[in-house]
């Protein structure tokens, strides 16, 4: 029998690769809208906290409406920096920063789907965005529990792993493209899962 090898697993980052550091200051900047002021405020310290296990430095400017984070001497992983700006991109797509924070994990990815491009009728795309979001939100736990991805959002922003977003995005497309009801697109794709995990 053969062996089963998962490509999509990330190996986790040892600090004993990289012992002496980063060379050069890496660093992103990032507007965010002025309606999330506040909330960042109130939770930018365990914004900093989370970032500070890393070695990354963040700093809010409330003035210019910006969000900045360099690597500094104590930064070991390389890749960080890139995970960083991922958690600025989140935090300024309104994703609730407990959430966004999970994006620093080596096995965390995201993707942002916008679907108002998928249909080019306005009303089709709110019915079809209805659809997506279902009655009492059930369509959306659906999904969140098929592929174990968080879903925010008209655009949506979904975290996961590598290989859950792309089962993710592969639904997403199937339900805004065909007239299917959702539910019934979401019981195939889990049957087909749970049928391929079986064999």
């Amino acid at each position: 029998m053969a062996e089963y090898i998962d490509h999509w697993r990330i190996e986790k980052f040892d600090p004993t690769w990289n012992p002496t550091g980063m060379l050069e200051v890496s660093s992103f900047s990032r507007r965010y809208p002025h309606y999330i002021e506040t909330y960042l405020q109130a939770c930018w310290q365990s914004v900093q906290s989370a970032l500070k296990e890393y070695g990354v430095s963040c700093k809010l400017n409330v003035a210019e409406g910006t969000m900045t984070v360099s690597t500094t001497k104590k930064t070991r992983d390389p890749y960080i920096i890139v995970k960083a700006r991922d958690l600025l991109r989140l935090l300024s797509r309104s994703v609730p920063a407990p959430q966004a924070i999970k994006i620093l994990k080596d096995d965390m990815s995201y993707d942002i789907i916008n679907i108002r491009k998928m249909v080019r009728k306005k009303e089709r795309f709110v019915r079809r965005r209805q659809w997506l979001v279902g009655p009492d939100y059930s369509t959306l736990k659906a999904l969140e529990t098929l592929t174990n991805c968080y879903i925010l959002g008209n655009t949506i922003a979904a975290m996961s792993s590598s290989k859950a977003l792309r089962k993710f995005r592969r639904i997403v497309g199937h339900i805004e493209s065909t007239s299917w009801d959702p539910l019934t697109i979401i019981n195939a794709e889990y049957n087909r899962f749970s049928y391929l995990s079986v064999v």
